[in-house]
């Protein structure tokens, strides 16, 4: 597995550990900036891979929500 030194992957690494995940992703939503982000880790490489499509997965169903919700 590729090491990823990100502060924000480091903290999804850390929920793993904690919680006894072996994936996790983050969705960060500001709504006063009217942005969105997500933060994916996996503990192998086959599970960060899976992570990141899940999380791509996750951002673009609530990217839609959102923009549906700003248009009415």
């Amino acid at each position: 597995m590729a090491w990823n030194p990100s502060p924000k992957v480091k903290a999804a690494r850390g929920y793993g550990d904690q919680y006894g995940k072996d994936t996790v992703i983050i969705l960060g939503v500001d709504t006063l900036r009217s942005t969105m982000e997500v933060v994916t880790y996996g503990r192998t490489m086959t599970l960060c891979a899976r992570a990141q499509q899940l999380g791509d997965i996750a951002y673009d169903a609530i990217y839609k929500f959102l923009e549906e919700e700003n248009a009415e």
